[in-house]
């Protein structure tokens, strides 16, 4: 695996996502208007906490929501790769195929990353100031990160069983919709919680509503929660990648 092949695929990826439209929209309008959105709806509505109003309960919510949208991202690209017949012509270079996906995987966690960063900000414009500090973030931006290649896995079996990119957008959200409902902004409670546990948002949300609510980092469900979306992290994009070697190149 060369390092330097790898970066150039990278750039290349990078390149046609910025320059397609609609998934320039998906990676840097769509969650800065998520994040505007609820603030204006929600900035004013207590939450039942003092001094606390819903949208800063809602806030971690949308840190993960946004990174979940990376799946039909991933499909999408995958299948328009396959149909235009750039999966075949790679197969016939020296790149491997090792290559192409750690590529495919580095490329949409720098977006998926970058999307959060736009929620960061525009959240804070927004009134929503988190505990936890600085390490508090960077460790929030580690679990976002796990969540990131997690999704880029779902994104990858997507893409193996779509036979075109429309049929791609409309599948990623089997995946999506579970997620959305059981682990971000939606409450989860006594009758959900059975079905949010096999969920990684789910992790994902709890665990940065603990950092920005000011948790200790010592908490041990920070730390169980983080192995638990690590585990789900590794095992998804090993799937993925077997998959789509195995059944996406034709």
């Amino acid at each position: 695996m060369k390092l330097k092949r790898i970066s150039a695929l990278v750039k290349m990826e990078l390149k046609k996502i910025i320059r397609e439209p609609a998934y320039l929209f998906l990676m840097i309008l769509f969650p800065a208007v998520l994040s505007l959105s609820f603030g204006l709806a929600f900035g004013n509505i207590p939450s039942g906490i003092l001094g606390v109003s819903q949208f800063n309960i809602m806030v971690p919510g949308l840190f993960t929501y946004a990174c979940i949208f990376i799946i039909m991202t991933v499909a999408q690209t995958f299948t328009d790769d396959r149909e235009q017949g750039l999966l075949k012509r790679i197969n016939t270079t020296p790149t491997a195929s090792s290559e192409f996906m750690g590529s495919h995987i580095i490329s949409n966690t720098l977006l998926s990353l970058l999307q959060v960063m736009i929620v960061a900000f525009f959240t804070f414009i927004m009134g929503f100031r988190p505990g936890g500090g600085v390490i508090g973030y960077l460790v929030a931006f580690l679990f976002i990160a796990l969540l990131s290649i997690c999704s880029v896995g779902l994104g990858l079996i997507t893409a193996t069983i779509s036979k075109n990119s429309s049929t791609a957008t409309g599948l990623a959200f089997i995946f999506i919709l579970p997620q959305m409902f059981f682990g971000t902004f939606i409450p989860v409670n006594e009758n959900t919680l059975l079905i949010a546990m096999f969920l990684p948002s789910y992790y994902v949300t709890e665990s940065i509503t603990m950092i920005f609510n000011g948790k200790s980092l010592m908490e041990l469900s920070i730390w169980t929660n983080l192995a638990i979306i690590s585990i789900i992290s590794i095992f998804i994009i090993i799937v993925g990648i077997k998959f789509f070697k195995k059944y996406g190149y034709t």
